[in-house]
């Protein structure tokens, strides 16, 4: 083989090398910083929280037929990030299983874990606030695709809406 070649080769082998370690060391470094970085986020993404967010249901009583009824509601509006494996009991009452344990965030940046037990006549929650170190411990690089997610899918239904607006104002004018 030629030696420009077979040197050129070596090169190329040693860039990849070189370009993995660096890979692996931004990698590293953006996991040691995951924390700060889903803390920026939760805050960024507060005011969109407000406009988006769910009343999430605190606890209600449930009919016969499963209904529920006397709706109870968290105060402020919540985007559900991620659900994870539910705790064999919550921490609030050992006594009351977790049916459903979700991670929430509300509309003032902070995060939350949200754990539900549901019996025959009652649905109950527990809200428990989380560190973004211990949110991202629990639900991982979720919430990073989760937080994104909503908010891009905020600003295609805020394009479409303007559109929309456009349209008809040109609808209006004609």
């Amino acid at each position: 083989m030629d030696p420009i070649i077979e040197e050129g080769y070596a090169r190329l082998l040693e860039t990849l090398e070189d370009l993995q370690a660096k890979k692996e060391e931004s990698a590293s470094e953006i996991r040691g910083n995951m924390g700060a970085l889903l803390a920026r986020m939760g805050t960024d993404t507060a005011p969109v929280v407000k406009q988006i967010g769910l009343e999430m249901l605190r606890r209600a009583k449930r009919e016969a037929s499963g209904e529920l009824y006397d709706q109870e509601f968290y105060e402020k509006r919540m985007i559900v990030l991620g659900k994870g494996d539910p705790l064999p009991y919550r921490p609030d009452d050992p006594t009351k299983p977790v049916d459903a344990q979700i991670c929430v965030l509300d509309e003032d940046g902070a995060f939350h874990e949200l754990m539900y037990t549901n019996t025959d006549i009652r649905t109950d929650s527990y809200l428990a606030p989380l560190t973004p170190d211990e949110a991202f411990d629990i639900y991982s690089y979720e919430l990073v695709f989760m937080l994104y997610r909503a908010l891009y899918e905020y600003a295609k239904m805020d394009e479409e809406l303007t559109a929309a607006l456009a349209r008809t104002l040109d609808y209006l004018g004609s």
